[in-house]
């Protein structure tokens, strides 16, 4: 029988692989050629280390010529394949093994295929992984085998951000974890802020998601009887507790206190949704809290990247979407209140039941983004596009850095259209809504 090369009509090659690249590690001199094995001087004419290119009218070498390469069974040259892919073969190896490809057509497609493989280990890309990637992962395991107690899709952005900010901290030294940060938020008319730690930034979260884990039945971490307190008055009592500096040990508590809280909901069926949060002067539903817990988680862990100089990304789309959503949706209430405190411009119009009033277009832009129309005449209202007299345009992310009070009202809209004193006191009660 003859073999694969003696009849180019009449029967199909296997493919001409190239010989890989010499290491950089050899220090032998890469421009000299690479005689054959057991023929230091190679043959007049062949290419060194490589395949012989035989001239196109040239004669078949009949099946006695002596074969200067190694003799190593089928199964040993497929084993080889690998390590030739890497330029980790000996040099008669590698002339063994691509001798072989010429004669072997199965070993020459998985040749090909390795050394596609070799070519995507070098690729560069960077170390911090993609945020989403929890979740892609996580979505694909779920298509596969639907778990037996999903996640609530309301609690999903919770998850996220505190399954991200986890990572954060994991990857932070001891000394990181008493780095200053400065938390911000706004009151009134002015912006104030609190100095503390990286673990003093983990012991707020921990004593906040307190009031959500009360509202199950759960421990609270500050204790009982302090549920009418500020957060800002429940985090000085939960550091006060303390009695002394949050060290990198409040990271367990804090990240158990989170896991027990989705398995809780998750577990507790569809009711649970609507059960009511205190946050000390305002109540909001359980949905709503994990989806406002989840924003500080993201707001916060943006703090202590800032702090220690790591890169961190915003939420998906979707969550960021759900966020801006309920901070729109609590606009018209907080601008009744600083009207209550003679912070902002009284109503233009009695708004009548069932009348929508005067309304301001909100238009979020980028990811998260969307269209949402605030009432400005009255909290029980629902905007109408019909009734808008002012316009404001801006990107998703800074509005949710507005909202936590992290730039000044006066500097958070790229575009405005209409009536600024309607303009002024939406941005202003969007900046009202940050807390320590």
């Amino acid at each position: 029988m003859s073999g694969a090369n003696d009849d180019p009509e009449g029967t199909a090659r296997a493919p001409w692989i190239p010989g890989p690249r010499r290491s950089a590690d050899d220090h032998a001199d890469l421009s000299a050629p690479v005689p054959p094995s057991g023929d230091e001087s190679g043959a007049p004419g062949e290419p060194a280390g490589g395949l012989a290119a035989p001239e196109p009218d040239s004669e078949p070498e009949p099946e006695s010529a002596p074969d200067p390469v190694l003799e190593l069974p089928h199964r040993v040259l497929k084993s080889l394949l690998g390590a030739w892919a890497l330029s980790a073969c000996s040099a008669a190896e590698t002339h063994a093994v691509e001798e072989h490809l010429t004669e072997c057509a199965p070993c020459a497609e998985e040749a090909l295929r390795l050394r596609d493989a070799v070519g995507l280990l070098h690729a560069e890309r960077d170390l911090d992984l993609d945020p989403l990637l929890r979740s892609r992962v996580l979505e694909n395991c779920l298509g596969r085998r639907p778990a037996r107690i999903p996640v609530p899709a309301w609690a999903t952005p919770y998850d996220a951000e505190t399954a991200r900010l986890d990572a954060l901290l994991r990857d932070i030294g001891e000394a990181e974890w008493h780095a200053p940060v400065r938390l911000k938020w706004f009151e009134g008319e002015r912006r104030v802020h609190r100095k503390t730690t990286v673990a003093g930034v983990i012991g707020h979260l921990l004593a906040m998601d307190g009031l959500v884990a009360a509202s199950l039945g759960l421990d609270d971490p500050v204790g009982k009887g302090v549920g009418e307190l500020s957060p800002t008055e429940r985090t000085e009592a939960y550091w006060s507790a303390s009695r002394r500096p949050p060290t990198r040990t409040v990271r367990e508590p804090w990240r158990e206190q989170g896991h027990t809280l989705i398995r809780t909901v998750s577990f507790a069926g569809r009711g649970v949704a609507d059960l009511t949060v205190t946050y000390g002067d305002f109540a909001m539903p359980l949905r709503d809290a994990l989806l406002e817990r989840a924003f500080e988680c993201w707001v916060h862990a943006g703090d202590i990247a800032d702090a220690v100089d790591y890169p961190y990304e915003p939420p998906s789309g979707a969550h960021l979407h759900g966020m801006i959503d309920l901070a729109a949706r609590q606009l018209p209430a907080a601008l009744a209140g600083r009207r209550r405190a003679g912070l902002a411009a009284p109503p233009r119009e009695l708004v009548a039941a069932g009348s929508p009033g005067r309304s301001l277009h909100l238009e979020i832009e980028g990811a998260g983004g969307g269209h949402w129309f605030i009432a400005l005449d009255s909290p029980a209202a629902l905007g109408s596009r019909d009734h808008a007299v002012a316009q404001v345009a801006m990107d998703g992310v800074e509005f949710c850095q507005l909202v936590a009070g992290h730039i000044p009202p006066e500097d958070a809209a790229a575009g405005q259209d209409g009536d600024r004193e309607a303009i002024r006191d939406v941005l202003f009660a969007a900046a009202s809504l940050s807390r320590m």
